[in-house]
């Protein structure tokens, strides 16, 4: 695929450069299951896996026989605690359990890479100059993404952690916001867009390994 050129705009919205990536230098090939694999395997990692219900040894109620095992006329039963009595146990009780695993590293990087090509094929991606606020301001970050036109869901990769800037984006509904050497393909998927500076992108191209002669 031919070089894409991305417009490059200052916080006002105002273009002031242009930036040419090529999405085959980034990844070679987009690959769905790989993408898939990756998704779900960051979705499986946050359940928390806490869900439990009480077996019949764990519900209150005594262990003796309600009645006599014949001559009532009634079905025959056993204790109140029994998994077919109401507020009995679970027959099959849920238990806490740890859904976490984890995909190779190599595959994760490459997924990442996927993940910001297919973005910028689909003209998803928009690029800023530079992005920087001296005090926790959310009023100024909503109105950079106005002035930008995203109204969606959006991903803020910048080149490095700035305590200030993390501040005024994550109270936005929507608004993601992460260090680039953080992503990955589930959080560049998960929104409508990606805004990146300049500088982040620029690192995450550099960052992409020498493809082997």
């Amino acid at each position: 695929m031919a070089s894409v050129e991305l417009s490059v705009f200052d916080k006002t919205g105002k273009e002031v450069d242009k930036y040419s990536v090529d999405p085959d230098v980034i990844a070679a090939k987009i690959s769905p299951q790989l993408l898939h694999d990756a998704v779900v395997m960051y979705q499986s990692n946050l359940r928390q896996g806490s869900a439990k219900t009480k077996t019949r040894a764990e519900v209150a109620g005594h262990k003796k026989k309600m009645y006599r095992q014949k001559g009532t006329g009634s079905a025959r039963a056993g204790h109140i605690r029994s998994g077919v009595r109401r507020g009995g146990g679970h027959i099959k009780a849920k238990q806490p359990q740890d859904w976490s695993y984890r995909l190779p590293r190599k595959a994760l990087q490459v997924a990442a890479r996927m993940a910001v090509a297919s973005k910028i094929i689909n003209s998803k991606v928009t690029l800023i100059d530079a992005l920087s606020i001296e005090a926790p301001k959310t009023k100024e970050a909503a109105t950079v993404l106005k002035s930008l036109k995203i109204n969606k869901s959006v991903l803020v990769a910048v080149e490095s952690y700035n305590a200030p800037l993390y501040k005024s984006f994550r109270n936005i509904e929507g608004v993601r916001i992460l260090p680039v050497n953080e992503i990955n393909a589930y959080e560049v998927l998960k929104p409508q867009q990606v805004l990146f500076t300049k500088a982040a992108l620029q690192s995450f191209v550099d960052a992409v390994p020498a493809k082997k002669s």
